[in-house]
């Protein structure tokens, strides 16, 4: 099935969205498997985040600092709920659990990203080019 042919409706955008860019360490010697895991993303969590109105949802890596950044937009009116939501995917939760174990985390006391303070550290945009 490729991008275009998706098992699920595109939801309605109900706004343009707020952008949220987050980041995260992945750990040296995990990065070619969550490359790989990446590669084939399961079709529940992809699902899971569209219906909770995420989308053009990427991560990039900088190598010289072991670092992911996550890319995504959220397109919904109850940004808390929906990410909630996201959590209550089994699939989701079962994702989580394997790459979590790639990750360090640089939010103090974080613990996973089912509990805990948050796992992925938020970062403040500074600059926006529009149109």
């Amino acid at each position: 099935m490729s991008a275009t042919e998706l098992p699920f409706p595109e939801l309605p955008r109900t706004n343009e969205g707020k952008r949220i860019c987050q980041v995260i360490k992945v750990k040296p010697e995990a990065l070619d498997e969550y490359k790989k895991v990446h590669a084939a993303v399961w079709p529940e969590v992809l699902g899971a985040l569209r219906k909770s109105h995420v989308v053009d949802y990427s991560i990039h890596y900088l190598a010289e600092l072991n670092l992911l950044i996550a890319h995504m937009r959220y397109i919904g009116n109850d940004y808390e709920r929906d990410m909630a939501t996201i959590g209550e995917s089994e699939a989701t939760r079962r994702w989580w659990k394997m790459t979590d174990g790639m990750q360090e985390s640089m939010v103090p006391g974080a613990t996973g990203s089912e509990s805990g303070p948050g796992w992925w550290t938020s970062t403040e945009e500074v600059f926006r080019m529009e149109g």
